[in-house]
């Protein structure tokens, strides 16, 4: 399954980009994060509690930061896994200076699922996973917002 789409924030790039590879940041505005660690340099052990439709489940897994060009791209690969099955993907975000003076973020990434949770039918997976992502920049926004407007 394809993820893919625009977001703009109204804060700085270099905020945006210190927001997205901050683990206390990003705790906060992953939606359902429990856990977030740092394992190594790049590295990170997770819990979320998720779900789609009526499965709902939490899921321990490992992300990886990779490809990482401060404050313009990195790409991500990741997989996590839980009671009703498993998902394993990788992603790239691309953030650019919008006309309005925020930061415009293309994001793409492709996500292989499995398990109970795959029978839900992938327009579910693919609408649950559009409000996901909406909600998360909406929570880095307000993040890099509040230290930009703080004029840290």
């Amino acid at each position: 399954m394809k993820i893919a789409g625009t977001q703009t924030l109204r804060a700085s790039r270099e905020r945006v980009f210190q927001a997205l590879n901050d683990p206390d940041v990003l705790r906060r505005c992953i939606p359902g994060c429990e856990r977030l660690e740092k394992t190594g340099e790049d590295g990170y052990a997770a819990t979320i509690r998720a779900g789609v439709g009526a499965i709902k489940a939490v899921f321990s897994g490992t992300i990886r930061l990779e490809d990482v060009d401060p404050p313009r791209h990195c790409r991500l690969s990741g997989e996590g896994r839980g009671q009703p099955g498993f998902a394993k993907g990788t992603g790239t975000l691309d953030l650019d200076e919008s006309d309005e003076g925020g930061t415009l973020i293309r994001y793409e990434g492709e996500v292989q699922i499995g398990g109970l949770i795959a029978g839900v039918g992938q327009r579910m997976i693919q609408g649950t996973a559009k409000m996901m992502a909406s909600q998360f920049f909406a929570a880095v926004e307000a993040e890099a917002r509040t230290v930009d407007e703080a004029g840290e």
